[in-house]
């Protein structure tokens, strides 16, 4: 078996102690690391198994290939016509990025519930600015967070929601499992009610065909206009010109974003003119554990290759995740 490694920017190395288990776990496996896109395309052509991305000219080339294992919890730029269409086994590191997505998710929102972001802003003046920044501070206890996709992220989210005494609703378009912090998982025909009832929207789900543009302009006439988008996960969910409307026009109260609708976010877009808008640019997949927990799950299933078991984080190529 052959075992090409790609490096990116979730996987920027792979320690030599890991590339050992990785051979151990693929039974002797002959594993190879990409040093750049070249090798990488040269190596493809009698791999096995890839761990990394996978462009469409690798893909074609990789005429052995069984299994890709992203380095990536959203695989949508994965999903081109001949890999979708194709028998090749995809996985990723979904359920695996949650945490600090969630812990991402409530910094940007507290710069704005608690004017974090203008004290910032301000610097020292913010000392002039004291009555007026503590009229609009918010305190989340109480408050109907509603949560858009609950995988992974959505219940890392929700954990941290109960903890700020907050409530949670939760959708899903798939029949999830509750968590404690939640007794039931509406379906997508509940999507206007988790709306009107949320004082903080946050989208945890992936990108796919149902999911982009979602969050248009019909879905932000029936939010709160007191209530405050959040999103870490894909800006492709948010149809953009519909948001900076609502906000223009105080539909809704703000927006927490580490992900836009085109990226990088362009100057002129008018997202970054809000005053009521914390954006950060798509920095919330960052850890010192995600490399070590990808690498791990990895290394499980290249056991369970082996063995003829199911693989950990399968991808629906069709669904998109």
């Amino acid at each position: 078996m052959k075992v090409l490694i790609v490096p990116g920017l979730t996987l920027r190395s792979v320690d030599p102690v890991d590339v050992d288990r990785i051979r151990v776990a693929g039974g002797g496996a002959d594993v190879v690391v990409a040093s750049d896109t070249e090798t990488a395309l040269a190596e493809a052509a009698d791999a096995d198994v890839i761990f990394g991305g996978v462009s469409r000219s690798m893909y074609l080339a990789a005429k052995k290939l069984r299994w890709v294992h992203a380095i990536a919890s959203g695989v949508d730029g994965y999903l081109y016509d001949e890999f979708r269409k194709g028998d090749v086994v995809l996985t990723s590191e979904k359920g695996l990025v949650g945490e600090h997505l969630a812990d991402h998710a409530f910094g940007l929102l507290l710069m704005l519930t608690r004017q974090l972001k203008t004290a910032m802003h301000l610097g020292p003046d913010a000392w002039n600015h004291r009555p007026t920044m503590r009229a609009k501070e918010i305190e989340l206890t109480g408050a109907t967070m509603g949560i858009f996709g609950f995988g992974g992220t959505g219940r890392a989210v929700a954990r941290r929601a109960a903890a700020f005494g907050m409530s949670v609703m939760a959708l899903d378009r798939d029949p999830v499992p509750v968590s404690p912090e939640v007794d039931v998982v509406h379906g997508p025909g509940d999507f206007d009610d988790l709306l009107g009832a949320s004082d903080v929207v946050a989208i945890c789900c992936p990108l796919t065909p149902e999911t982009r543009g979602k969050f248009d302009a019909a879905a932000f006439r029936r939010m709160k206009t007191d209530a405050i988008l959040v999103n870490v996960t894909r800006g492709e969910v948010m149809v953009e010109e519909d948001l900076v409307l609502a906000l223009q026009s105080g539909e809704i109260r703000g927006a927490a974003l580490d992900v836009a609708p085109r990226e990088p976010l362009p100057a002129d877009s008018r997202l970054w003119s809000f005053p009521q808008v914390a954006m950060t640019p798509h920095t919330a997949g960052a850890s010192q554990f995600r490399a070590g927990r990808n690498i791990d799950r990895f290394v499980r299933n290249l056991e369970r290759l082996r063995r003829g078991e199911p693989l950990e984080g399968v991808i629906d190529k069709e669904l998109g995740y």
